[in-house]
């Protein structure tokens, strides 16, 4: 499973500018905006439990909507 990490950045026309070290080139980045029209917030305990899901999903370790239809209808 390839590393994680946790940036920040600006939008500079229409470009993320991402704060401190750049990243590596082809880096496959996930992006949530601050300060959109739709906002929803998150504890720091979310944030973390959003991550933890995310790289789950990325490792394969999650039910697709077939297996979990397939499983619902046995019961």
């Amino acid at each position: 499973m390839p590393d994680m990490q946790v940036t920040t950045g600006t939008v500079i026309n229409g470009q993320i500018v991402v704060d401190g070290a750049p990243l590596p080139e082809g880096a496959r980045v996930t992006i949530v905006a601050r300060g959109a029209e739709e906002v929803f917030r998150l504890t720091a305990a979310e944030e973390t439990h959003l991550l933890e899901a995310i790289e789950e999903i990325e490792r394969g370790d999650f039910v697709t909507w077939d297996a979990l239809r397939a499983a619902l209808s046995k019961r």
